[in-house]
């Protein structure tokens, strides 16, 4: 076994996709002779030549409508869009014509593309370059959405991707591109489309994806010093959800959090707290809540740690879950009769 980084685990997927399938080509801004921003694509150039990893204008959009046409002609194209944010010139190609092609061919017509996309906070990077858009996507019927939380889950996920016959969006957590973990590769995780528990726990689940399953599990190790049991769950797919994992974690504990890096109102967490609500409703202590972004723009570099969940308000949420038989909340809304405090309940 060796060490191996996120970054040098998908470095690994695409250039083993590139060796054994002549139609995957990789191309996007700067992932050329530079390797990436992130260094992703480090070598690929020199190896495989300019016909198969090569450089693009400086045009999203161009990019993602170039791609389409590949994966019309023939081709498995894996494009890159250099940062979230920047994606979003690119999002009416992939509204309009990325997750639409089968349908709108009655399935004749298929799309085998993958978009990479690095995400989220974390790297004291300035405006535009620490979005997490995650909910744009997974609201557009006809996309897989998928992110990976582990080096192991970085190649096996975007291996998975890459075969895929339909469009895939790589989400990457660009903060996660440095985290390292003993790995042989190649390596196989469980399918892309399936939730895994990191962590088993017995008190509540804290819920996460991509850049926060390690604060996830910090939060945990944490909690278990302080005598309280937490249950991990990554997600790993945005779209298509596995609601069967999730919520078999759920009806264990009786109660969950759950931890994004976006900001909280609309966020994604919202649809995972609606799901689990729905299927869980009577195996729930308490409500499931939510930790996530604050519901502003990205903020200055300085500024991003007041920004990002971290392990204190993750346990903070965890201490909000109505431990105390006669718990009632700290404030009412207006009209409704306060009920009379129980000798348990919080302060």
């Amino acid at each position: 076994m060796a060490e191996v980084s996120t970054a040098q685990a998908l470095n690994r997927a695409l250039r083993d996709a590139l060796a054994e399938d002549p139609a995957v080509v990789v191309y996007g801004e700067d992932v050329g002779p530079l390797g990436g921003v992130f260094r992703v694509t480090d070598g690929l150039t020199a190896e495989f030549g300019e016909d198969r990893c090569f450089d693009s204008p400086l045009a999203e959009s161009g990019i993602v409508g170039t791609a389409v046409g590949m994966a019309m002609n023939g081709l498995r194209p894996v494009v890159e869009l250099q940062f979230d944010a920047f994606a979003l010139p690119a999002f009416e190609q992939v509204v309009s014509h990325v997750a639409k092609m089968r349908n709108r061919t009655r399935g004749r017509v298929g799309l085998p593309l993958v978009i990479r996309i690095p995400y989220g906070g974390g790297i004291g990077a300035v405006e535009h370059h620490g979005d997490s858009s995650e909910a744009y996507y997974t609201h557009t019927p006809g996309l897989t959405v998928v992110t990976p939380g582990t080096p192991a889950d970085a190649y096996s996920m975007l291996r998975e991707a890459i075969a895929s016959p339909d469009p895939v969006v790589f989400l990457e957590p660009k903060r996660r591109y440095w985290s390292r973990a003993e790995l042989d590769l190649p390596a196989r995780t469980a399918p892309m489309d399936r939730a895994v528990v990191r962590r088993e726990g017995s008190d509540a689940t804290l819920i996460a994806y991509g850049p926060m399953v390690e604060t996830a599990l910090e939060a945990a190790g944490a909690a278990h010093e302080e005598g309280r049991s937490l249950e991990v769950v990554d997600l790993r797919s945005l779209s298509p959800f596995d609601d069967a994992t999730v919520c078999a974690s759920v009806r264990r504990t009786g109660r969950a959090v759950v931890v994004h890096e976006a900001a909280t109102f609309g966020g994604y967490g919202a649809e995972v707290a609606a799901r689990v609500t729905e299927q869980c409703f009577h195996y729930l202590e308490a409500p499931v809540l939510r930790v996530g972004g604050l519901d502003i723009p990205y903020p200055p570099p300085k500024l991003e740690h007041h920004h990002l969940p971290g392990v204190d308000r993750i346990l903070g949420a965890v201490d909000r879950l109505q431990w105390e038989a006669g718990w009632v909340p700290d404030t009412v809304p207006p009209g409704v009769a306060a009920p009379a405090r129980g000798s348990g309940a919080r302060a």
